[in-house]
């Protein structure tokens, strides 16, 4: 997806809320992704070939916190178009606070913050009704620049992620499905998620055309997998061509091109036919990328995060054991 680009010097707009300024920002970046499909590339899964850095998942550089949701798509397109080689990014100020500046003449690509305020005269309503106050959703615009767009930064901001070897990160990809606890039952020729049973099925990885497709189908699945009443709780009533279950799709697609991308390992488009049913959902909601994306994070952030949890269980472990090595090897003492 191609960037809003702004001119250096607009440093950061205001809110846009509510009426006409909001609903256009909406539809200003759903245009652009609806445009993309049409054009048969996926947004979530962008020719990185022609990228200049790994893969990753963009950070602010200078608070290194990893952006979410639609922002991921809006700035891995301009890292892939613009052949940035770093995912790191940060606003006008930021690079001034850090000693460094923005190249005269740079432009910038505007991202999103999503919020929700409480405006007077609702809290005013509620004041009078004795109810709980209804809350706007609003973004926000913001301006970000990649490092390569400016000068004088620490030294270390500026260090591309290195490129891994596509086959290095597959056991990386078996400790995160493991350390998931998901029920996965191996065999047949169709992949699957079955709420009910709460289950994976997925194809033996020698039956994959290209085995690392393995990988991208489990992580796929997983994102189905959140959504589960004990997770995520999110709808998975849909049946087989409704609005409902291609949103859901929408989701477990983008969860699973987060997932792989933080492991190293390309994304790829599951289901390429399931493009049509998108364009209808988006065509129909301006808000329903904002939407995926945002389930989309929460899912790849839900599963990394059980990944986390075990490396700090084992961590744990080793070290009570070391302690109950010391403590016996004082006692003999």
């Amino acid at each position: 997806m191609r960037a809003n680009n702004k001119r250096c010097g607009s440093r950061q707009a205001g809110a846009e809320s509510g009426g006409r300024t909001g609903a256009s920002l909406y539809q200003e970046i759903t245009d652009r992704i609806i445009a993309e499909l049409e054009r048969g590339t996926v947004p979530w899964v962008k020719p990185w070939g022609r990228a200049r850095t790994g893969l990753g998942l963009p950070r602010n550089a200078a608070t290194q916190r990893r952006y979410s949701g639609i922002n991921i798509l809006i700035l891995w397109g301009g890292v892939i178009d613009r052949g940035f080689p770093s995912q790191n990014w940060l606003t006008f100020r930021q690079a001034l606070s850090l000693g460094g500046n923005v190249r005269k003449g740079e432009h910038g690509t505007t991202i999103v913050h999503a919020d929700r305020f409480v405006p007077k005269n609702e809290k005013q309503r509620a004041d009078t009704d004795g109810d709980e106050p209804q809350a706007v959703p609003f973004l926000k615009r913001f301006t970000v620049f990649n490092v390569a767009q400016c000068d004088n930064l620490p030294e270390h901001l500026y260090a591309a992620g290195e490129p891994l070897p596509e086959r290095e990160m597959v056991p990386q990809a078996e400790a995160l499905i493991h350390a998931t606890g998901a029920d996965f039952r191996i065999g047949g020729e169709r992949a699957f998620y079955m709420p009910g049973s709460d289950t994976i099925q997925v194809p033996p990885q020698p039956a994959f055309f290209h085995q690392i497709d393995y990988y991208r189908t489990c992580f796929h699945e997983l994102g189905h997998w959140t959504g589960h009443p004990t997770r995520l709780a999110r709808d998975l009533s849909g049946s087989f061509g409704s609005n409902t279950y291609a949103r859901e799709e929408l989701v477990a697609e983008i969860a699973s091109a987060f997932i792989c991308s933080s492991l190293g390992i390309e994304p790829t488009v599951r289901h390429a036919d399931y493009i049509g049913s998108w364009l209808t959902v988006l065509r129909e909601d301006n808000r329903a990328i904002f939407r995926a994306a945002s389930h989309a994070s929460k899912a790849a952030d839900f599963l990394l995060g059980r990944n986390a949890d075990v490396e700090g269980e084992a961590h744990a472990e080793t070290a009570y054991g070391s302690a109950q090595s010391s403590h016996a090897a004082a006692l003999r003492l």
